[in-house]
């Protein structure tokens, strides 16, 4: 019998299952699945991308100098203390890496995001999960749960998939009230949602525990380039640099979310478009009985009766050509995530609704 085994903890990971983009025998089909930005990305990033094909057989930047002072000078963040990596999936999974493993926990809210127990679990860590108070982050829960042998804390804000958040203030109170041993992570993925948000830049720069992380896949319309950036107190951005692959991003990659940084009217666009429609969707799918807290991000979060009619609308609006997302595996079984598309994709959400509570 073979005695090869891998490391404690990988086999309790659940495999990640990314939103569907398919429905069998339908041609027109809408996605609404993975809160992607229907405009797509900047012209600029395109035209930066499609240049970058003229230097494939060159080796991509190992520094990332470039994205990063665009960061910084978009920002006013110091380039020194900005890391980048494919999404901010691979920054979350370098945390894990370089401060959690055996012994040690890392803690999460019941509704956060998968990436946060499933890296946990891949460090050989033991992820707590704590409770949220009407599907908004509580502090004093998190506070709660933390031991001697917390090392990280992840909260999203705003949270996917709930879209709501908590204040500057409060996420200060949870920094100040941690352990002396851990890390607070703030992802900021769908922070650009949120106007006058610095996804807590601001509290990094004056704390030594609190690192922020970010992401170009969802306003910069960057999903298929897997990008994104963390944002930390000098000591702990050269630790996740040493575990950092050297060339982790490709230079079309590099490139093109440099020019979606800088190009901040289309940001602006993108930005006042979600929250227009968001909030036609959110209103619009109120006034048909389907509630949804408010959103602060590009998505809403349908609550149903209960699970079975969840599934029964998702059911219905598949057979309508839309995909949106079922959250039981984020202990939301009566809810559907729906991303904030464009007019007609909006539209097209609230008539299949409406016809389906109208059936029920």
């Amino acid at each position: 019998m073979t005695q090869i085994a891998p490391q404690p903890g990988i086999m309790e990971i659940d495999l990640y299952q990314g939103g569907a983009a398919h429905v069998a025998g339908l041609d027109n089909v809408v996605k609404l699945s993975s809160n992607e930005n229907p405009l797509g990305p900047s012209p600029a990033a395109v035209e930066a991308y499609r240049r970058a094909a003229y230097d494939l057989h060159r080796y991509p930047s190992s520094d990332h100098s470039a994205l990063r002072a665009s960061i910084a000078e978009v920002l006013g963040l110091d380039a020194g203390r900005i890391i980048c990596g494919a999404g901010s999936d691979e920054i979350i999974a370098f945390l894990c890496q370089a401060y959690a493993g055996p012994g040690t926990e890392v803690v999460h809210t019941e509704h956060g995001f998968a990436m946060y127990r499933i890296s946990a679990l891949a460090a050989g860590a033991t992820p707590v999960e704590v409770p949220e108070r009407e599907r908004v982050t509580d502090v004093d829960a998190i506070l709660a749960a933390c031991t001697d042998t917390t090392r990280l804390v992840f909260i999203a804000n705003p949270n996917n998939p709930t879209g709501t958040m908590i204040g500057l203030a409060e996420i200060e109170r949870l920094a100040e009230g941690l352990p002396p041993q851990a890390l607070l992570v703030l992802d900021g993925a769908y922070a650009e949602y949120v106007e006058g948000y610095d996804g807590g830049a601001a509290l990094v720069d004056r704390r030594d525990n609190v690192v922020m992380t970010r992401t170009f896949s969802k306003l910069y319309g960057l999903g298929g380039l897997r990008i994104g950036w963390g944002y930390g107190p000098a000591h702990v951005i050269d630790v996740l640099n040493r575990v950092r692959g050297p060339f982790n991003l490709s230079q079309a990659a590099l490139n093109a979310a440099e020019a979606a940084m800088r190009d901040r009217a289309y940001t602006d666009h993108c930005r006042a478009e979600n929250a227009r429609w968001r909030t036609w969707l959110a209103d619009a799918l109120a006034e048909i009985g389907v509630p949804s807290d408010v959103s602060l991000a590009n998505f809403v979060l349908a609550r149903f009766a209960n699970q079975a009619e969840a599934e029964a609308c998702d059911d219905y609006l598949k057979s309508q050509g839309l995909i949106v997302r079922r959250v039981a595996g984020y202990n939301l079984p009566q809810c559907l995530r729906i991303t904030v598309g464009d007019e007609s994709a909006c539209r097209r959400v609230v008539h299949a609704v409406r016809q389906f509570k109208g059936g029920s």
